[in-house]
């Protein structure tokens, strides 16, 4: 660890592992829910669950951005953060927020106050308190990175990220807005959620891939800098007129299904782009370094991401084919393969690297920790597939021949099964991957005690 700042990352990585854990054991919940609907129903409602599910993703998700950026900031701009105390206060605002929503979605309490209840906006149904508190602790984030760069060295990879940084707690202060049309409030609903995920986040996702590449690889800042820059043009480019795929039928002009459905089709390439730089990257690289984990982890998520959110966000993205599929099955196929693949294997990849590096050690405990790879990733690639029948044959019946919802929903039943078989094994890579994370190798505590004279 170059710089004594660095530690900040530490705390932030491991919240975001305990919420990671929530998270995918309330999927898990949510998935035998689908298979056995009464469980928990009268405690824990489904709808709940759900919340509880997506809302922990987005958390941790951001948690694990803020620790890269506190992790990789100070490296490449070769100075120390620029408030240690700002960023431990940032840390406890989102924690408080995160507890207060969680007692909040549980327990059912304020139901419809404007403060203290929670909203029935998908993803932003945190209340408005915590959403203040939200915009405050992305205050002072912004404000503390800021400075950091600003005062130091200033590379591509730090303007990228503030970038991308800046556009999502910008694009997050439309949640406030919430108008009484129903098809204005979806309109300004996905400024947030599609251009979080296909815009600002595919700029934090860039940054940190490279980052890890240069440190991985050996390849030189300006060949990294280059395919950074070609990302980043592609996924603007694309990412924001693209937001137009899901305004094809919430009551906007005809338009839109053109421009969405072109413009949609285009995100394709920068994932694409994004799974070919890591491996040009290893490819030219010169370097054999000794944490094959987290270059496990980047090379997944390149590769990952560009069938998630490329490939299979391409098979129902034209505005003919989504009249049939939005909504079904096919929609969660992308949405997990999607996250996992982009952002999740993103924030594994950068921890994997950076945990090693901030507790003084060698690489723990490698061979776990690429299995729980292969485990999470198996179960997601395995669970996509099933969601992906299920969801066609749920198209073909429900919005083809005009069956009941239920009938479909009994006739995909085997689907759900084998859904929460995948869910089941992704829930034990996770654990898996925290263990190994968490406790060092029998032989590294061995070889530090030798080294460590007696006082």
């Amino acid at each position: 660890m170059k710089y004594k700042s660095q530690k900040i990352a530490l705390v932030y990585f491991a919240v975001a592992m305990g919420l990671f854990a929530i998270q995918v054991l309330g999927g898990l919940l949510a998935g035998w829910i689908y298979v056995s609907p009464n469980t928990l129903s009268e405690l824990l409602p489904f709808n709940i669950v759900r919340m509880l599910h997506t809302n922990s993703l987005v958390v941790w998700l951001l948690l694990g951005f803020f620790g890269a950026a506190y992790f990789l900031i100070p490296e490449e701009s070769e100075r120390e953060i620029h408030s240690e105390k700002l960023a431990y206060l940032q840390l406890l605002i989102l924690v408080v927020g995160t507890l207060g929503v969680v007692v909040t979605y549980v327990f059912n309490l304020f139901e419809g106050h404007w403060l203290l209840g929670k909203e029935g906006r998908e993803f932003i149904e945190q209340p408005k308190w915590v959403k203040a508190g939200i915009v405050v602790a992305a205050l002072i984030f912004l404000y503390n990175i800021s400075m950091t760069v600003l005062k130091g060295k200033k590379t591509a990879i730090t303007n990228i990220l503030l970038l991308g940084l800046w556009g999502l707690a910008l694009l997050f202060l439309f949640s406030f807005y919430n108008p009484h049309n129903l098809a204005l409030d979806k309109m300004y609903w996905w400024y947030i959620v599609h251009l979080w995920v296909e815009g600002t986040w595919e700029l934090v996702m860039a940054s940190i891939l490279a980052y890890l590449m240069l440190k991985l690889t050996g390849v030189d800042r300006e060949v990294v800098e280059k395919w950074l820059y070609v990302i980043v043009a592609a996924a603007l480019f694309s990412g924001i007129l693209g937001t137009g795929h899901h305004y094809y039928f919430i009551g906007t002009p005809g338009y839109w299904q053109w421009i969405g459905s072109i413009f949609s089709s285009l995100e394709v390439v920068p994932f694409f782009a994004m799974m070919a730089f890591a491996f040009v990257m290893v490819w030219k690289g010169r370097r054999d370094h000794p944490n094959k984990a987290a270059l496990l982890w980047s090379l997944g998520c390149g590769t990952l991401a560009f069938f998630g959110a490329g490939v299979w966000g391409f098979l129902h993205t034209l505005h003919g084919v989504n009249y049939y599929t939005h909504g079904t099955q096919i929609t969660a196929a992308h949405g997990h393969l999607a996250f996992y693949g982009a952002y999740v294997c993103l924030n594994l990849a950068i921890i994997s690297y950076a945990l090693p590096v901030l507790r003084n050690r060698d690489p723990y405990n490698q061979v776990l920790n690429m299995a729980s790879f292969w485990m999470m990733t198996s179960g997601m690639v395995f669970m996509t597939f099933v969601l992906t029948f299920a969801g066609t044959v749920q198209t073909h019946m429900q919005r083809v021949l005009g069956e009941y919802f239920m009938d479909v929903q009994d006739s995909v039943e085997l689907f759900y099964y084998m859904r929460f078989g995948a869910g089941l094994v992704v829930v034990l890579g996770a654990i898996l991957f925290i263990y190994s994370m968490a406790v060092p190798r029998k032989e590294i505590i061995e070889a530090g005690s030798a080294e460590t004279p007696a006082e």
